[in-house]
């Protein structure tokens, strides 16, 4: 009898710890992944700025990143 009250307790216990050994365990599945951004140079007032966040305009099969888009039209004059 001891030995099913034993058996149930540790169920009962496995059940109630398991989801808080999962999230602690493995990583989120919803969530998606950071995505490291990078500094890039504007080729007109020579700042950084973060790509992400950065005017981009295409020549010449070459993509360009300005800071802001009075650079991008400096640039394409």
């Amino acid at each position: 009898m001891r030995g099913l009250l034993f058996l149930g307790a540790l169920l009962l216990l496995l059940v109630v710890l398991w989801p808080m050994a999962r999230r602690v365990l493995l990583p989120p599945a919803g969530r998606p992944r950071a995505i490291r951004d990078e500094l890039v140079k504007d080729p007109v007032c020579q700042t950084y700025v973060l790509r992400s966040r950065a005017v981009s305009r295409e020549a010449g099969g070459t993509t360009h990143y300005f800071c802001s888009r009075e650079c991008a039209e400096r640039f394409s004059e």
